[in-house]
């Protein structure tokens, strides 16, 4: 049977990349629903290309192009946040892509879960901010989720087959960005155009920021602590400039297991949209004839100190992930506009931390007055 995919976030990096895979395997899925906020030309392009049951453009003023462009065919046109969620409801798809990126994506997953659907998650966000809350209604509702970023697929392919043998840690790769080794004497000076220029990947603007700051990795850190049920003192951040060992399990016999390959999106998403099946693919394969070296090192806490601020986060808990996560979706905004520089993004987070009250045991409603209150707060210290 055809496993219909619903792309909330379909234009995106991850959304893109996901149509790559659905177009090469056209026996295994089917685009079934496709979302975009603003770039309703791509969503047009994608939607005469996949014919989808459905579209929802997030910019309510982009409605009546997309409504035209599609005209003669049969797609069902939305608009607006509010249809994210009514189309997540929808039983027209067996599983979804969460791709949309930041805290925007946290409704239509919930959604979906309350669905009963599948969640191939690439918003981590969504567990950054509700983590607690999210899983717990996955396992009530008895919905899997299966991890897209390459981090948590890797994990979560080091652990198939380990049943209930018990994880020391986990040790998360990171590549170290484009400023690995550099100093803050440096970084003061760095404009977006150079963050944007990732070594190994290829990824928008929002991820790629984040890990030139190294923020990403302090994210992803909280996201797994919920994923697989880790206490904080269980991650570990390790620095792997040539991305080839994409993470790592430590069990509590000292075996490690990891999973290799190399750095390319389409390997983890093509993994989540067919699991529990492996299906072939052209990836370019990881040669070991090649002459190569594979270097670990630690982080450096003090020049970074985005991952610093992260782990202290995720220690504390509470809405303190969700003020976190907003506080630096708003100053990376502000970054790629020009408004502050590189390294101001950490200190408006570390203020707006140190100024959002704060909740040890939030309610769903309390995790969305926490993000507002920080958005706000972020958005005023910047003047934007």
């Amino acid at each position: 049977m055809v496993k219909r995919i619903a792309i909330f976030g379909s234009t995106g990096s991850i959304g893109t990349q996901a149509l790559d895979v659905i177009a090469a395997h056209p026996d295994k899925f089917s685009a079934e629903i496709l979302t975009a906020h603003h770039n309703h030309e791509l969503l047009i392009e994608q939607a005469l290309k996949f014919n989808p049951n459905c579209v929802v453009i997030g910019d309510d003023s982009k409605y009546g192009d997309v409504k035209e462009a599609l005209a003669k065919t049969d797609i069902k046109v939305f608009a607006g946040a509010k249809a994210l969620e009514e189309v997540a409801a929808m039983d027209c798809y067996d599983m979804m892509l969460a791709a949309i990126v930041g805290f925007a994506g946290l409704k239509p997953t919930l959604k979906a879960i309350d669905n009963g659907k599948p969640i191939a998650l690439a918003n981590k966000e969504t567990l950054v901010v509700a983590g607690e809350l999210v899983m717990q209604r996955a396992v009530a509702k008895r919905v899997p989720i299966i991890p897209v970023d390459s981090e948590h697929s890797a994990i979560f392919q080091c652990l198939i087959g380990e049943g209930k043998n018990k994880i020391e840690k986990v040790i998360l790769t990171a590549s170290g960005g484009p400023f690995l080794g550099r100093k803050p004497n440096y970084l003061v000076n760095v404009k977006k155009e150079h963050a944007l220029q990732h070594p190994n990947w290829e990824m928008g603007a929002k991820i790629s920021i984040d890990s030139a700051t190294l923020m990403n990795k302090g994210l992803e850190m909280i996201e797994a602590k919920w994923l697989f049920n880790l206490h904080p003192d269980q991650i570990q951040v390790i620095i792997h400039p040539q991305s080839i060992i994409h993470s790592m399990v430590q069990f509590s016999d000292g075996s490690i297991k990891s999973q290799m390959g190399l750095p390319d999106m389409k390997l983890p998403i093509q993994y989540a949209l067919g699991f529990p099946q492996r299906l072939d693919s052209n990836f370019p394969r990881y040669d070991f004839k090649r002459p190569h070296t594979l270097t670990f090192e630690e982080p450096d806490y003090k020049t970074f100190r985005n991952l610093a601020l992260a782990i202290e986060a995720l220690n504390k808990g509470g809405n303190w992930p969700c003020i976190l996560n907003a506080a630096n979706e708003v100053a990376v905004y502000a970054f790629l506009r020009n408004r502050i520089g590189f390294l101001d993004m950490t200190a408006v987070v570390e203020e707006t931390l140190s100024k959002i009250p704060f909740i040890e045991k939030p309610t769903l409603e309390d995790y969305f007055d926490t993000d507002g209150a920080a958005r706000t707060f972020t958005a005023s210290i910047i003047r934007m």
